[in-house]
Order: structure tokens, then C-alpha cells, then sequence
């Protein structure tokens, strides 16, 4: 049936989008070198306006430890470096007047297993999003029971779905094994 493809390629697409969302979470999550993506979640007030900090300046790697800020705008510069202060990004930013520097510090063994923690938390909430896309797809395909679809046909599509949330969840722990070696390694 047309309706039941349909259904399919919804919780598909929903399922990509959930392990694409945890993906870009776990680049969030910084392992010991400086990346640009540590700062993906920083939201800058610029003329008013929430802006992403990607949107206003430069962000740049200067070696295994160092972020540059270089904005688009000097007088922007302190409000950048108040977003990153504020952010909840753990770093502590140094303005020279022309860009801004973050010193990356090195990971304790502490600071890594929280991080390690914090990963699992990304991977546990997108195995939810995944089983609740199971769920909304599978009421829905028993509405086309009720509405007249064959069992067997319904049956079918519910064993997909359930391939699919399988598919997903073993490239989600595929993503959360890297990001532990990548956390871990010193």
C-alpha cells in the first residue's frame, strides 16, 4: 500500500534527522584538541539580534590547543567574548583587541570520564527519539488496520520500522564507541 511507503519513509527520514541531531551533540562534546565545533552552541547578541557565533566571526583552529575568534566586526568582540564566558562552554577566553584566544587545557581523568558521561546521556536520548518514532509510526500504520489495511501488510511494515530503529541504534553506538576513544585518548 502507497500509505504504509509513505509512513516508512517518514520515520526514516526521522530517524536520519535523530542521528544526525546526536552527531552534531557529540562534536559538541570537546576530547582534549581544540575544534571549532566546541563553540557550534554559542549564541552572540549582535544588534540586538540572538546570532550564532559561526554567523559574526571567524572561528579557526591555531594548533592542537588554541581556538581563534577573528569576528567580522571589531565592536563585537566583547559581546563574543561574554556568549563564550556565559555559554557554559568551560572556557575562559583572552581578548587582545583584534581576535579572541581560548586555550584548550589538557583533559584530567576526571574531566574525561564526565565527558564520557555526558556522551552516553546524547546516545541514551537518541535511542529514545528513535523508539518514539517506532511508536508514532506504529500507531499510526494500525490506523490504516483499522482503516482496512491487510494485516499482514501492516505486520510487514511494523518489522521494517523495528529493522530500521535496529539499523539506527548501531550507528549511534558506533558513534558513541569513536567519541569514548576519542575522549579517552591522551
Amino acid at each position: 500500500m502507497e500509505e504504509i511507503e509513505l509512513y516508512l519513509d517518514d520515520a526514516r527520514d526521522s530517524m536520519k534527522k535523530a542521528l544526525s541531531f546526536v552527531s552534531a551533540e557529540m562534536m559538541k562534546i570537546r576530547a582534549g584538541k581544540a575544534s571549532p565545533d566546541m563553540l557550534s552552541g554559542v549564541m552572540v547578541e549582535y544588534y540586538g539580534a540572538t546570532t550564532p557565533l559561526s554567523q559574526v566571526a571567524n572561528v579557526s583552529v591555531g594548533d592542537a590547543r588554541t581556538i581563534l575568534i577573528k569576528p567580522w566586526e571589531r565592536n563585537v568582540l566583547s559581546a563574543i567574548e561574554r556568549a563564550i564566558i556565559n555559554g557554559d562552554t568551560g572556557f575562559n577566553p583572552s581578548n587582545d583587541g583584534e581576535q579572541i584566544r581560548i586555550n584548550v587545557p589538557a583533559l584530567t581523568e576526571e574531566r574525561r570520564r564526565e565527558l564520557v558521561k555526558k556522551a552516553k546521556v546524547e546516545f541514551e536520548n537518541g535511542k529514545v527519539r528513535l523508539r518514539g518514532i517506532r511508536k508514532d509510526t506504529n500507531d499510526e500504520l494500525k490506523k490504516l488496520l483499522k482503516d482496512g489495511a491487510s494485516e499482514d501488510a501492516i505486520k510487514q511494515a511494523e518489522e521494517r520500522v523495528q529493522g530500521m530503529v535496529d539499523k539506527y541504534t548501531k550507528e549511534l553506538e558506533e558513534i558513541l564507541e569513536k567519541k569514548e576513544v576519542d575522549i579517552m585518548k591522551i
